[in-house]
């Protein structure tokens, strides 16, 4: 395939090779980003984007669907067996269409949606400014407390009852702490609301049991695969066979035509890989990873959001260093360390250019990488931070970041 595209198309091919290059030379810390397993590679590149398979299994508006049945049949028994849950609609093409597939199904326009504000680590697609649900819903935003920056459950109680939310959202982009949903099913309770947990970030480390499980306690789960799961880029939603029924109509016909078999099996390679024993000991090494590499930025005098975290990601105050977050980006990505800019809780500043980074080890776990490998890159991001000025310290740390990589090759 690869020597084929290369005589129909090379200058795909070129650019292709060049973010392979990219990818293996550099250090991913984004915590949204992961490597997907040749198998998983493999089956999104198959045969089955030929096919369009409009309906659901044995339900299909098309004929030649017996074989894309079989994958996804299987595709949904696998996230049912791994999520222990009732339902699974696999269709959907992303997270956030997974969230406005709930939307669609449970609230009438102008309902109320209770959600975390974005720059206090919501996610767009629960009601940022600019998007769907903003336009066509009344959004109501809970926060964190100043002093912990953690979830005050008692605050956001008070606030359901205020705004009476038909539905909550539990769910963060940039949120280093564990979530107590039974809290959070005592808050939808007592106001009568629809609990919505949107785990797109945190489905990997729930599918390997070592974060708290939101399946009992909440009615409807989104996800999507790309991220901890390490599989390719699409959205899961989980839910209870009463709103089975909803789920997939809203998924197709209202918000999604045909949906795009080849990704849903390799959805279901990854839930497979995810059932595997060493799964479990990937997602302990990225949470063990993630405390050293918080351990050594404190140590070097930053400001960590909550103080740690308790998952996959870290949540740095740069501001406080005389930086802004996307300079502070900027400069790691001279090095070969790629990190997000991030807004942080109670930021004054654009989202263009917040006061903080966002750091996660899911990527560099998936390399191979452990303790000792954190460490080192923990002390690089602190040396080019605390010398932002030295652009020789980021040329020779990069060469060290290549040195590194191709100890740990991304594919082998």
């Amino acid at each position: 395939m690869n020597s084929l595209l290369s005589n129909v198309d090379p200058r795909v091919k070129e650019i292709l090779q060049k973010e392979l290059i990219r990818q293996q030379n550099t250090l991913s810390l984004i915590p949204s980003e992961n490597y997907a397993s040749k198998a998983v590679l493999e089956a999104q590149g198959s045969v089955l984007s030929n096919k369009y398979a409009e309906g659901y299994p044995g339900k299909r508006y098309y004929q030649g669907c017996q074989f894309v049945d079989e994958i996804e049949e299987l595709s949904i028994q696998r996230a049912k067996k791994l999520f222990k849950c009732e339902h699974a609609n696999v269709q959907v093409h992303s997270g956030t269409q997974a969230n406005m597939a709930v939307y669609q199904a449970l609230l009438e326009p102008g309902e109320t949606i209770l959600s975390l504000g974005l720059a206090e680590g919501g996610h767009l697609s629960h009601g940022g400014k600019g998007t769907f649900p903003y336009k066509y819903y009344h959004i109501v935003n809970y926060g964190l407390d100043k002093a912990s920056e953690r979830f005050d459950y008692e605050e956001i109680r008070q606030i359901a009852n205020k705004s009476h939310p038909r539905l909550i959202i539990v769910g963060t982009s940039a949120y280093p702490r564990r979530i107590d949903f039974l809290a959070w099913k005592e808050i939808a309770e007592e106001v009568g609301a629809y609990l919505l947990a949107d785990m797109a970030h945190l489905i990997g480390l729930i599918a390997a049991g070592v974060h708290p499980d939101p399946v009992p306690y909440v009615d409807i789960v989104t996800a999507t695969t790309q991220k901890t799961l390490r599989g390719p880029r699409g959205g899961l939603i989980l839910c209870r066979k009463k709103f089975a029924s909803l789920i997939d109509r809203a998924v197709f016909p209202a918000i999604q035509g045909g949906p795009f078999m080849h990704t849903i099996a390799a959805k279901s390679v990854c839930f497979k890989e995810a059932k595997e024993p060493g799964f479990k000991d990937y997602q302990k090494q990225v949470l063990s990873n993630a405390k050293i590499l918080a351990k050594v930025l404190k140590e070097r005098g930053f400001r960590l959001i909550s103080g740690g975290t308790d998952n996959h990601l870290l949540l740095i105050d740069v501001f406080s260093k005389g930086m802004s977050g996307d300079k502070a980006a900027n400069l790691l990505e001279e090095a070969g360390i790629i990190v997000n800019k991030n807004s942080i809780p109670f930021d004054t500043r654009s989202p263009f250019s917040p006061s903080g980074i966002r750091l996660g080890t899911p990527a560099i776990t998936t390399r191979g990488m452990k303790e000792s490998e954190i460490k080192i890159i923990g002390e690089w991001v602190s040396e080019i931070l605390l010398q932002p000025e030295d652009k020789i310290l980021r040329k020779r740390i990069r060469e060290k970041v290549k040195e590194i990589c191709e100890k740990f090759p991304i594919y082998k």
